[in-house]
């Protein structure tokens, strides 16, 4: 299943994010809210065996025991969390992850194919706007017309 759609919602003063109803079920077996390794300051929704073939897929080609393997692993395992989607189609965000997304209370919840992201609004609505001011000179540069 590929997660697509934009969704706008708000934490809750227990920092608990309500997921999009048509998402609950994929994420039924539970979740990795993880730190994204861009500059992007959002926070990732994975579903756990997706996050871990992702990590797989990112240090494939590193000698296992390598200093960037090691910062790889460190990175992708300490700066994320697992948890459950409650009865209500809620997750909680922790607190050291909602810090480094930079989450207000208003966010947006924007689908990424293998994964969700979760965004500060005013920042999703900048980076949107720069995004569509962009992605023609992205897809062009892979040789292909957006």
């Amino acid at each position: 299943m590929a997660f697509r759609g934009t969704f706008d919602h708000t934490l809750d003063a227990k920092n608990r994010l309500t997921v999009p109803a048509r998402f609950r079920a994929a994420l039924a077996e539970g979740v990795v809210l993880a730190s994204q390794p861009d500059e992007s300051r959002s926070l990732s929704i994975w579903r756990p065996h997706d996050y871990d073939a992702h990590i797989e897929q990112t240090i494939a080609g590193l000698p296992p025991s390598s200093p960037q393997a090691a910062h790889l692993r460190r990175f992708f395992y300490a700066n994320s969390s697992e948890s459950e989607v409650d009865g209500a189609g809620r997750v909680i965000v922790p607190p050291a992850l909602l810090r480094r997304a930079g989450l207000g209370r208003e966010v947006v919840i924007a689908g990424a194919g293998q994964f969700l992201e979760v965004w500060d609004r005013n920042q999703w609505a900048e980076y949107n706007e720069k995004l569509f001011d962009q992605v023609g000179d992205l897809t062009a540069s892979l040789g292909q017309s957006a």
